[in-house]
Parts: structure tokens; sequence; C-alpha cells
């Protein structure tokens, strides 16, 4: 065997190996350099633009692609709600009128209807309030996950009519179960990237205050028994007074496209 000239095949390659690696090393270092003046950049024009956005979060998070099921509820635990009689026809939805209305204040407060949805609604705890619709008179509260709601989600819902009286006489229920990973964790978007993909579409006016940035989930694959959900920032921007919600995919970054007549119901307070 010609040791010499394995010798130098040895090299050459270790050589080329070392070529590659140096090539990799210089290409990350250039991309941080283009994401730290990106941020600059951002930085520069949301402070020319007077954008105040210091509540977001500034931790990374991390998360998964979720499947979900269309919940059917039991006899067994329809029997348990008392003091309401209960209407479910396919069993996927709740329709309850209480025997003995909720009186809610006019300057609705959660505390008003905490006690009840704790002890009078099934499995209560898992959901938080979502908006309260003056106009058509509905407060609704939205399913939540490992603290994180399902964002204007049908099945996944907890919706109360309210007379014109402020009595809470009847309300809905839907629900999803069997909520697991099916994709691998990983890091999603930190908040000021839903931020930035807001603002980089003409989204944010200037002078608006960021007041709230929500880590949540949305339907991305919605079957008639099962769903696909994707991690999704809550944006809740505020401009002369008047707030707007708008959804970003945290994986993607895009600007999801709420369906007209929805735009009110994302709101987290």
């Amino acid at each position: 065997m010609d040791w010499s000239r394995l010798k130098s095949i040895f090299i050459i390659a270790f050589l080329t190996l070392d070529v590659f690696l140096l090539s990799q090393l210089l290409n990350k270092e250039r991309i941080n350099q283009l994401e730290v003046k990106m941020d600059v950049s951002l930085e520069e024009s949301l402070k020319n633009d007077d954008i105040d956005y210091s509540s977001i979060p500034k931790e990374t998070f991390a998360d998964h692609y979720m499947s979900a099921n269309t919940k059917t509820f039991t006899d067994e635990e329809l029997e348990k709600l008392n003091n309401q009689t209960i209407n479910s026809t396919d069993r996927t939805m709740i329709q309850s009128e209480l025997k003995t209305p909720v009186k809610i204040g006019k300057n609705f407060d959660t505390s008003e209807l905490d006690q009840f949805i704790k002890n009078e609604v099934l499995f209560g705890e898992q959901y938080v309030f979502g908006y309260h619709d003056e106009t058509a008179g509905i407060i609704t509260y939205f399913q939540k996950h490992q603290e994180k709601p399902f964002f204007i989600n049908k099945s996944a819902s907890l919706e109360f009519t309210v007379t014109k009286s402020g009595e809470v006489q009847s309300y809905k229920q839907t629900m999803l179960e069997k909520i697991e990973p099916i994709s691998e964790k990983e890091e999603v978007l930190p908040a000021i990237r839903a931020v930035e993909a807001i603002y980089r579409n003409g989204l944010m006016k200037p002078g608006s205050k960021v007041v709230e940035a929500k880590l949540g989930y949305y339907t991305v694959v919605n079957m008639e028994a099962t769903q696909v959900l994707t991690p999704t920032w809550c944006i809740v921007v505020e401009h002369e007074k008047e707030k707007e919600q708008l959804l970003v995919n945290a994986f993607e970054g895009q600007i999801i496209e709420v369906n007209p007549g929805d735009e009110e119901k994302v709101k987290l307070e």
C-alpha cells in the first residue's frame, strides 16, 4: 500500500472539511450580523413611529402543532348539571337554560360569572374569558390548554346570552378533548416577530401601543371531528383608545386572516 499517497488523501480530505466548516461559520456569523441590523432597523422604525411595544414578553417559548377531537358529552356528565334545563341533540354542544338567572352589572366583571362557571359548568376550569359583545348580548369564554386559549374556535367555547336587564339566562358549551402534540417541540417566533409582521404589513398606525401579546392556538385544519392547531400569537394593539386584535402564526410568522364578523371574537382581557 502506498502510505505516502494515502497520507496525502487524508490531508486533502481534512483540509476540505476545515474549509467547509470555516465557510459555514462565516456564513452563520454574517446571518447573525444581518439579524442584529434588522433588529436595530425595526427598533428605530417603531421608535420613529412612536409605537410602544414595551409590554410584550421577552422570553422565548417552544411548542408543538396539536391535534384535538370534538368532545361528545356523556349522559353521566349531563346529569351533573343541576338547576338547568339541558338540550343536547348531538351531544357535541350543550344548550342550557338556567332556572335561576345570574345577574351581572353594567360594567361586566369576570368575577360575576367565575363562581357559576366553577360550580355549574362542566370542566369550567378549562375556560378563560375571551370577550364581551355588549351589542349582541354575548359573553364568550375560550377553552384553554396548558393556559393557552383556543382563539375563535366554535368547538371550544362557552357562550353566555345576556338579557337587556343584565341577566345571564342561558349558555352554549362546546369542548375539545384528546389534545395531543403531533410534531416535535420547537421554538416559536418571539412576540417581537409577531409585532414586526403586523408592522411590516401596515396594520399598525403611528402612535399605537401594543397592550398585550398572548400565545394560544388557532385551527389550521378543521375536519368534522378532528382539528389541527398551530401556536398563534394574539397581539392587541391600541390606537386612539380603540383596540384591535390580530393573530399571527407563531411558527411561520404570517398574519392570520380572520373571517368577517369574527374580528372582535379574539379579544382577551
